[in-house]
């Protein structure tokens, strides 16, 4: 074989080994459901897909992985994946974690499921509920001073507001208390109307 055609037969082999190095890998059934559930979840809420799913591949990511990684694993542009990533470092669901040798940026959820719970709450009550009670509050201060609305009307206006400060009371006083007593909260679910007064 003349020197030109082994050179084009190394080459050849050279490009096959490295495309076979960099072939996406497959997820198993029951991590690409989860990941694909947690989207149309997040999406429900008002969460981008791509930014949901993200947060659920790296949930389940047992290493800190690059906007690479995550791009080629669930064939996402790089542009979505790097804002995705930003938006999921703003709610704390990820962080950065430095590699030794490696100047690309890695990250990691957080997976903790309580804290996972707790950090959407608080992202959802700052998006959510501080905008709308804002807006409740100015709505039925005005309502007050205009003789056009009606007093039924301003009653209605007042009747929301008060709920809305209630829940975000809730919100505020679940943030704010220990892991423990969350937990048992939840498990003891209704029975906790056993020990309020009133009829059973």
């Amino acid at each position: 074989m003349n020197p030109l055609a082994m050179h084009q037969v190394i080459s050849y082999v050279s490009v096959m080994t490295e495309s076979t190095e960099h072939t996406k890998q497959t997820l198993p059934v029951p991590l690409e459901t989860f990941i694909l559930q947690w989207g149309d979840m997040g999406s429900s809420w008002g969460v981008n897909r791509s930014i949901s799913q993200i947060h659920a591949f790296l949930y389940l990511a047992e290493k800190p992985l690059t906007a690479e990684d995550i791009a080629d694993q669930l064939g996402m542009a790089r542009s979505n994946v790097s804002n995705s990533l930003r938006e999921l470092l703003t709610w704390k669901l990820i962080h950065r974690v430095p590699i030794r040798g490696d100047r690309r940026e890695h990250f990691e959820a957080e997976t903790d499921v309580w804290k996972i719970a707790m950090l959407i709450a608080a992202g959802r009550k700052q998006r959510e509920i501080d905008p709308a009670l804002e807006s409740l509050k100015s709505c039925a201060a005005e309502a007050d001073n205009d003789p056009e609305v009606s007093p039924e009307a301003r009653k209605r206006l007042h009747a929301m507001l008060d709920f809305t400060r209630s829940v975000d009371h809730w919100y505020g006083q679940m943030l704010a208390m220990p892991h423990s007593k969350r937990e048992m909260i939840l498990r003891l679910g209704s029975k906790i109307a056993s020990f309020l007064p009133g009829r059973k």
